[in-house]
């Protein structure tokens, strides 16, 4: 993360670097997404985002060779850089509607649906990275800073207290609870500074990032409680939040006491196929981002494992859910996590399905067609 310090921003710099890696993201994905089977490609929502991205690589590939002497080309090249922007700003949602229709034309299938699960993972997360870049340009060089974070730069804040984003989106998650249950958990943060005791725990970090992966679990821990609790005499429990900094790792634990969730579900919490919401309106309300498309957690694990990260679930059935982010302590190890398009990324998607190799009684083989197929051809013979 410290390569974009302030004392290190140089609009030609961050063109030069932008003109090339921006289309080389933009092309390792829409070379990836060719991968996808063609039943999924044929969903015109995936179309539409397919067109988006060939649009903005053509548009962003004009300036490989223009000079950044020139301030024109500079000016140009940010608006275009916004243009872009903007043009992307609902491919989250458009993705998730032609996985959706696919999912109900085609049904459910373990071995594509792991395809698409690996997929959709390198697809946001190149999506979440692509933004990032543009963003620090824009607001870096585009006179976009916020007069109330005069500090952040770009969209980095380096002194970023945790505790104060923990209770903005708390605040927010809240006001949401209440508009839907009339109530809401109340909410408890305790800190513990390993590194600098009796002092505020503060890290270089994105608030956004943080905001948008806090806000989901508190959204998903309020829901849960209020469910569980709304016909019982004694009240609500309160949703505990534990802020921690060690040597390397900064961790952020929700805890709730909302019922908690089975560990042979757990897993499913993160894949974009298991959702089993209604399918929603692509109607921009901006009311709840992702509402209706139970992407929420897996789009914020990524978040999370962006800058090298992660974000687990621990979970007792019957009791309740501890929801742990963890994020690096350092900035010099705040490295950017990207999915790279290579031979392995390619016979992920080619390699054909193979038994499993453990027993698991719960579950059929992977390549559960074949084997019933071949469990009715058994029968028949049997009978005849």
């Amino acid at each position: 993360m410290n390569v974009w310090r302030r004392d290190n921003a140089c609009e030609k710099t961050s063109y030069m670097f932008l003109r090339k890696e921006l289309p080389v993201r933009l092309a390792n994905t829409m070379r990836e997404v060719n991968l996808l089977p063609d039943n999924l490609l044929n969903r015109p929502a995936v179309g539409l985002v397919q067109s988006w991205y060939m649009q903005s690589f053509l548009e962003l590939l004009e300036y490989e060779n223009k000079s950044p002497e020139d301030p024109q080309v500079l000016d140009n090249f940010l608006q275009v850089l916004i243009k872009v922007r903007n043009r992307h700003n609902d491919v989250v949602p458009t993705m998730a509607q032609g996985v959706i229709e696919y999912k109900e034309k085609f049904g459910f299938d373990p071995f594509i649906s792991s395809n698409i699960q690996y997929f959709l993972d390198r697809f946001y997360t190149n999506r979440i990275s692509f933004r990032m870049l543009i963003n620090q340009h824009t607001l870096l060089f585009g006179g976009d800073t916020n007069p109330a974070h005069p500090k952040h730069i770009g969209s980095i804040d380096p002194t970023c207290n945790v505790a104060d984003v923990v209770k903005d989106a708390y605040e927010t998650a809240k006001m949401l609870c209440e508009q839907y249950y009339l109530v809401a958990p109340e909410l408890e943060v305790e800190e513990f500074n390993a590194k600098a005791p009796d002092k505020p725990i503060q890290v270089v970090y994105v608030p956004s990032h943080l905001f948008h992966m806090l806000f989901e679990l508190f959204k998903n821990s309020m829901r849960a409680t209020v469910e569980l609790y709304e016909d019982k005499k004694e009240g609500y429990p309160s949703v505990k939040t534990l802020v921690t900094l060690g040597k390397e790792d900064l961790s952020i634990k929700i805890s709730d006491l909302g019922g908690g969730v089975p560990l042979r579900k757990i897993d499913r919490l993160f894949n974009y196929m298991y959702s089993t919401a209604p399918r929603p309106s692509l109607e921009p309300t901006r009311a709840a981002p992702l509402a209706g498309f139970g992407y929420g957690l897996p789009i914020s694990r990524l978040y999370a494992r962006y800058f090298q990260g992660d974000l687990k679930l621990y979970s007792m059935e019957g009791v309740g859910t501890d929801a742990v982010i963890y994020l690096k302590a350092l900035s010099s190890e705040s490295f950017e996590r990207l999915p790279v398009f290579n031979k392995s990324a390619w016979r992920h998607y080619k390699t054909t399905p193979e038994a499993d190799d453990w027993s698991n009684p719960s579950s059929e083989p992977r390549d559960a067609s074949k084997y019933k197929a071949k469990q009715d051809k058994i029968k028949t013979n049997r009978t005849l």
